[in-house]
């Protein structure tokens, strides 16, 4: 291929991808915006709602690492073709929704779609580009991703007021058809020829099987109880299906996840800390976005409520700048000791609600944990890769991705159901609606607290010290997009055991290859 031609092609390349992550992320963020209007609509209560939320996150979480391989083996460009042709077809399916049921469908069939698209997308980008155009690529990759979550929620806001909740899935699926197009006609197809032939697709089922009694048991807990026969029920078959998963793995020729990972502490410690984190921030979102709306307290429109998460959602990525040079000059084990520290601060303030707080009482904790978040995720993602041999990075990004959809869907079911829980119990003691949502909202942020409470726990006794990445503007770009996708920064280039470069970064393809 001539120059122009390869420039050519790594255009389309970086356009389709970046174009695509923004549209998926910014739909992710925008849906729980998007609950109370979709309730009204179909006449599904929210709280049975929230499986569009825990199911997209859980679908995520069991094909996040098999959709790389898929494009190993049959084509990144296949796959990644697959994927958005899925998420056309899940935006159709919910946009023409009539019932509550069919958006759930929906929505899990786009959390297949959303993981397919991220891993192939982000593969494709490392083929076509190698070295400094690479990390500019990755960079502006994850700037795509950080941006579409912080516009997601807004954007949603606004369709709903123009167009109905249905507006944004139209508008989406178009999008993902102009991928399509485009990755068509500027997209060479890219195989690993060194990947093994065989892809675990029984780890996949596992872990959805893993997951989603788990789910069901904690979002029904509050209707059935903790320690009744059907939770119970629930609890025992995750157990069964994790340790049938662990076996699995083990005989497996290529195994899903690495269980050798499991012995590196740092890795493990950063990947709990990523969980946490993603789990806390989701949780968060989807309570505050119901709150705000209820006609009992702040009574918000759908782009008002889109408008007051947004201090969140930007904080996160306007800290992002700055947190990989806090990190290189403090050390990256205080910098995610004092983000977690932060979040648990907020997490507090906001377990201190009540009926009276306007709006601006929730500006000080919504800040203060976006700035947490913003420091403790950028170091933790880093860590996750800079903990393990440059020919593991793949695999360890890959584990920590995979992470982060699990801890959205069990804290987002969590958070609901105790917020679900105590909201009803409040109004049978004669609480009014609005003191009821407010002790619901409070009693899930200490939970929250204590969540991040373990963050911090994790960084000073978990996380050992690892190599700090020197700060240049990929590290921030990757920062940005931590709370989304682990991203390669300069410290992956050191070698963890001596401390000494090794060269650039090599970006990470989730299936666990390296560029």
């Amino acid at each position: 291929m001539s120059a122009a031609g390869a420039a050519v092609g790594a255009g389309g390349v970086l356009a389709a991808t970046c174009i695509s992550t923004l549209v998926v992320n910014a739909n992710t963020s925008a849906v729980s915006i998007l609950l109370p209007a979709i309730s009204e609509d179909t006449g599904m209560s929210v709280d049975t709602l929230q499986w569009a939320v825990t199911g997209y996150s859980l679908v995520g979480a069991a094909v996040i690492i098999t959709s790389g391989s898929l494009g190993d083996v049959f084509g990144r460009k296949r796959v990644f073709q697959l994927g958005l042709a899925l998420f056309v077809v899940s935006c159709v399916l919910i946009a023409l929704a009539q019932s509550g049921g069919m958006v759930i469908a929906g929505r899990v069939i786009q959390g297949a779609a959303g993981a397919t698209i991220l891993a192939c997308g982000l593969s494709l980008l490392s083929v076509a580009t190698k070295g400094d155009e690479n990390l500019r690529a990755v960079s502006l990759w994850g700037a795509a991703a950080a941006v579409g979550a912080a516009a997601g929620p807004l954007v949603g806001g606004v369709l709903v007021d123009v167009t109905g909740w249905q507006g944004l899935f139209w508008i989406d699926a178009g999008v993902a058809v102009l991928c399509m197009v485009l990755t068509f006609f500027t997209v060479s197809e890219s195989r690993d020829p060194e990947a093994p032939r065989s892809v675990d697709y029984l780890g996949t089922v596992l872990i959805a099987v893993t997951l989603v009694p788990l789910i069901l048991g904690v979002s029904k807990s509050g209707d059935w109880g903790w320690f009744s026969v059907p939770t119970l029920t629930c609890f025992a078959i995750t157990l069964v299906a994790g340790w049938a998963f662990v076996r699995t793995e083990r005989r497996v020729k290529a195994p899903l996840l690495d269980l050798a990972l499991l012995r590196n502490r740092t890795l493990v410690g950063a990947t709990i800390a990523i969980l946490i984190g993603a789990g806390t921030i989701n949780g968060l979102m989807y309570l505050l976005s119901l709150y705000f709306q209820d006609p009992s307290t702040l009574d918000f429109s759908p782009l008002e409520a889109g408008l007051a998460t947004l201090p969140a959602t930007v904080g996160l990525v306007v800290i992002a700048p700055l947190v990989p040079r806090l990190a290189a000059r403090f050390g990256p084990r205080q910098a995610i000791g004092a983000g977690f520290a932060i979040t648990t601060a907020g997490f507090v303030l906001i377990g201190l609600a009540d009926a009276s707080w306007q709006y601006v009482t929730f500006l000080l904790p919504l800040i203060a944990i976006a700035v947490g978040m913003g420091l403790s995720n950028g170091p933790s993602s880093a860590a996750a890769t800079a903990a393990v041999s440059p020919e593991q990075v793949g695999e360890a990004s890959g584990f920590s991705n995979m992470a982060r959809y699990v801890g959205a869907a069990v804290a987002t079911a969590l958070a609901a159901t105790i917020y679900a829980t105590v909201t009803a119990n409040q109004v049978a003691d004669g609480a009014g609606d609005a003191a009821a949502l407010s002790s619901g909202l409070a009693a899930a942020s200490w939970v929250m607290a204590v969540f991040s409470a373990l963050g911090l726990l994790l960084a000073i006794v978990v996380i050992v010290r690892h190599p700090a990445g020197r700060g240049t503007m990929s590290d921030s770009a990757a920062a940005a997009a931590a709370h989304l996708h682990t991203l390669p920064t300069t410290a992956a280039a050191t070698d963890p055991a001596t401390g000494t470069a090794t060269g650039a970064a090599s970006v990470d393809h989730p299936s666990g290859e390296t560029s």
